[in-house]
């Protein structure tokens, strides 16, 4: 085990790389299942594919190479790496992708396990059908017959588990899986040429872990609507990401531009955020802006100290309209799209 291990709040935390972006508050939405629009018949793409090109930012004779990373990707495609094999080589640094981390010392993680069990259960003993409104409850029945099949456990979960649980088996139903192997690839070919690895991810720690767990098993969740969103646009949704799937692996920037890579994932980010809990614990208050924050110090000390560094981002957090580049560009950094 590393020093640090993640604490099992993790899973209430499962789409929070949406976090880099921030999104109005989403209120639950009627949910018709008639109403619900046919997965695109977009073939998924397989075989050894390119990925897209980089960004570079530069300032002076000093360059970031920014990676744009997505999931899910097609299932039987291969990342040919050759073109960031190249760049990565010749920096100084690899910066890794944003995000957060709520950490805690190796022990005190095994000394926490039992508080952990549990933890995606609704409050006392409450299932899915009790919680959520008679015609959602009606689609997520159509739906996880569809995707998950029979799996009595899942009826337990919160929403928002339970709106993970369903994507995650809809996307391997269509070829998809969330991928972290690119990234993994990435750190590899840095290790083989000696190059630094740096992270970027925004360290949280709690006060008190053992109170803020149990805490949360019987705080309610504002997660209704991201399962509502979920059900609502499943099956388009994949279409989406599927199509994004196939654009990132031809190296399309034009096509992942025009989708929206992040809206249901924003749903799903605000039921943490906006829980009770969330609101009163002071270490998660301004998240977004401090993973931010956090990145954007990281990036400026890297294209100071090296002439090259070599930095991965969500590919929502290079295309979106808050992008991180954007705030590189107001600092007055040149920033060049890949041709």
């Amino acid at each position: 085990m590393s020093k640090h291990t993640t604490c099992a709040l993790y899973l209430s935390f499962l789409t929070l790389p949406a976090l880099a972006q921030t999104a109005p508050d989403a209120a639950p939405a009627a949910v018709q299942p008639a109403a619900e629009e046919p997965v695109p018949a977009t073939v998924v793409v397989e075989g050894r594919r390119p990925g897209p090109g980089v960004w570079k930012v530069s300032k002076g004779d000093h360059v970031m190479w920014v990676f744009g990373l997505y999931t899910p990707l097609p299932q039987k495609m291969e990342w040919d790496a050759s073109h960031v094999e190249r760049l990565v080589a010749k920096s100084q640094e690899v910066l890794q992708p944003p995000g957060f981390t709520v950490g805690m010392s190796w022990w005190r993680g095994l000394t926490m396990l039992p508080t952990m069990i549990g933890l995606q259960n609704n409050p006392d003993g409450a299932k899915l059908q009790d919680v959520l409104p008679p015609d959602v409850y009606a689609h997520w029945q159509a739906l996880k017959d569809k995707y998950i099949g029979n799996d009595d456990g899942v009826e337990r979960d919160r929403p928002l588990f339970a709106a993970e649980k369903l994507l995650h088996a809809g996307l391997k139903k269509n070829g998809l899986v969330q991928n972290m192997a690119v990234s993994g690839e990435i750190e590899k070919i840095a290790k083989q040429n000696k190059v630094k690895l740096t992270g970027t991810m925004l360290g949280i720690q709690l006060d008190d872990p053992r109170a803020t767990l149990t805490a949360f098993k019987k705080a309610q969740m504002e997660d209704l609507a991201c399962l509502t969103r979920t059900v609502q646009g499943l099956d388009k949704d994949i279409g989406t990401m599927r199509a994004g799937a196939n654009a990132w692996a031809d190296g399309n920037i034009a096509a992942l531009t025009r989708l929206d890579l992040a809206e249901r994932d924003e749903v799903c980010a605000d039921a943490v955020l906006n829980s009770s809990l969330a609101r009163t614990t002071p270490a998660f208050q301004n998240v977004r802006e401090r993973i931010r924050a956090n990145w954007m110090k990281a990036a400026e000390k890297s294209l100071a100290d090296n002439t090259s560094t070599f930095a991965l981002l969500q590919m929502k957090d290079i295309v979106g309209p808050n992008n991180y580049l954007a705030d590189l560009r107001a600092k007055g950094y040149t920033v060049e799209s890949p041709k």
